[in-house]
């Protein structure tokens, strides 16, 4: 019989030091505070890290200043950057299978999804801004001035970041802002979500072995209002990089104020998808059920308000509820699992609620609405059908495997747009239609900063991702991702 490749893992884990990753070293913390790490697929403990506090922070971010202003990172020629995250790239593959699976029993989500989408992501992340490391650059400008002059701009790294990381897909957005941010000079102190700090913490091993510079990768773990605010809060931090809620990313913003730091922002959505009646119903209709429930619904980018045309209203209501009511929910370890569960009580409890305000409201369910198993926090894959417009269901972000189905008829387009904007939110959408022209249109019109046509992939390094309105500002990945952790300074010299 095949041993269950958990039991090392969770054994493993269970013995594991509650240390923080600081200037190059494991450290007992400062304090003796312990976070309770449970499997959200048992609710059994899985492992216990340390809740840092202000003084573990403080040492974070002094060693982080130190190896920032001494230039033992940001002073290195651009392709030793590259070396060493392409050097991390390697060792992140190489522990391809033990990373997902901590990710897995971590956060719950499916092991193929834990190790595609979350360890070769991060993988990919480190490989695409290794090679930006050496392409920063700015331009010649001629000022028009009297006389002969230079006019330069330099690109260089903005200082100490301080970055703060969602519970739902841990270890690529941890690597991503590491990413992005070392390979423009910075160094950084990374605060990992309390609920799934185990995969932060394995990967700090790699970046020990991978032989960064002390002080430049420094991982903190603790509550996001201890350890966290005391990040925000401190002054030898040049920016905070933010993805998690936007009720947290407004008050990160309040306390930046204080000290003038940069601050990006990748907060909540509540994201509309458009099936037209002559879209193609056999990829539109596993495309949008996968938009909401992969990962549980726990994607700040998930499609969950659905407009779909009335002429094949019923045709994807039928598909939809089918998919649901047949999606294999359980542990994410499990091979054969679809959707895994939420990540904690609390959240599951959060999700219950607003379905039953919807039912409350006289809204029908084509499908799921409870809880699910004895163990654990599941939540089955719900539908709700054409919930009013003005209901909590329909205007705040639930993240939980919640749909709001509504229908729509041959309105214009500026009135097809308005109901998709109808929203404090602009994350995301999704269009599904044959004809392209109404497809560009209708995404010229929508307040969104992705807008995605006949299909869509797992986000992509290279590919600019962030919000509208409530959902943030500044952008992850791509050029753009890389630009936002560095200052722009003009230089002229007068040639006579």
């Amino acid at each position: 019989m095949t041993q269950d490749p958990t039991i090392p893992l969770r054994a493993a884990l269970a013995q594991a030091p509650a240390q923080q990753f600081i200037d190059g070293d494991f450290r007992t913390p400062c304090g003796d505070g312990l976070i309770d790490i449970l499997d959200p697929a048992t609710g059994a403990l899985l492992s216990q890290a340390s809740a840092g506090e202000a003084a573990d922070i403080d040492a974070a971010v002094k060693a982080a200043r130190q190896a920032f202003d001494d230039g033992r990172w940001s002073g290195l020629p651009p392709a030793r950057r590259q070396d060493m995250l392409l050097k991390l790239a390697d060792l992140v593959a190489a522990d391809a299978d033990a990373l997902a699976l901590t990710e897995s029993l971590d956060n719950g989500m499916p092991l193929m999804m834990a190790k595609m989408g979350g360890v070769m992501g991060a993988v990919g992340m480190l490989r695409y801004f290794a090679g930006w490391a050496t392409k920063l650059g700015g331009e010649t400008i001629t000022p028009s001035w009297p006389g002969e002059w230079l006019g330069y701009t330099r690109r260089e790294a903005v200082g100490v970041v301080g970055a703060i990381t969602p519970w739902n897909f841990p270890l690529v957005m941890a690597v991503g802002k590491l990413a992005a941010a070392l390979a423009a000079g910075c160094t950084v102190v990374l605060k990992p979500a309390e609920q799934a700090p185990l995969s932060a913490m394995r990967l700090a091993r790699l970046v020990a072995e991978a032989g960064f510079p002390a002080g430049v990768v420094n991982i903190v773990t603790g509550y996001g209002h201890q350890a966290g605010a005391a990040l925000v809060a401190h002054p030898g931090v040049d920016k905070i990089s933010f993805t998690g809620s936007t009720l947290v990313g407004q008050q990160i913003l309040r306390e930046s104020a204080a000290t003038m730091k940069r601050v990006t922002l990748e907060l909540g959505g509540k994201s509309p998808t458009f099936i037209f009646g002559d879209a193609d119903l056999e990829r539109a209709i596993p495309a949008a059920a996968m938009g909401i429930f992969g990962n549980a619904g726990q994607v700040c980018a998930a499609g969950s308000r659905l407009f779909v045309h009335t002429s094949v209203f019923d045709r994807v209501a039928e598909g939809l509820t089918a998919r649901a009511q047949s999606l294999r929910v359980g542990p994410g370890t499990d091979p054969a699992t679809e959707m895994g569960p939420l990540i904690s009580a609390r959240q599951r409890d959060r999700v219950a609620s607003y379905i039953e305000a919807g039912r409350e409201a006289g809204v029908s369910l084509l499908a799921g609405g409870n809880t699910k198993g004895d163990a654990g926090y599941f939540i089955e894959p719900t539908i709700l059908l054409e919930p009013g417009a003005d209901l909590s269901v329909s205007r705040e972000e639930i993240f939980g495997p919640v749909l709001c189905l509504m229908r729509f008829g041959d309105d214009d387009l500026d009135t097809i747009a308005a109901r998709g904007n109808d929203s404090q939110y602009g994350l995301s959408s999704a269009i599904w239609t044959q004809d392209i022209t109404r497809a560009h249109k209708l995404a010229n019109r929508l307040r969104a900063g992705t807008v995605r046509i006949n299909g869509s992939g797992p986000p992509d390094p290279a590919l600019p991702l962030g919000g509208f309105k409530a959902s943030g500002f500044g952008r992850e990945n791509g050029r753009a991702g890389l630009e936002i952790y560095t200052e722009l300074k003009t230089v002229t010299v007068a040639l006579t």
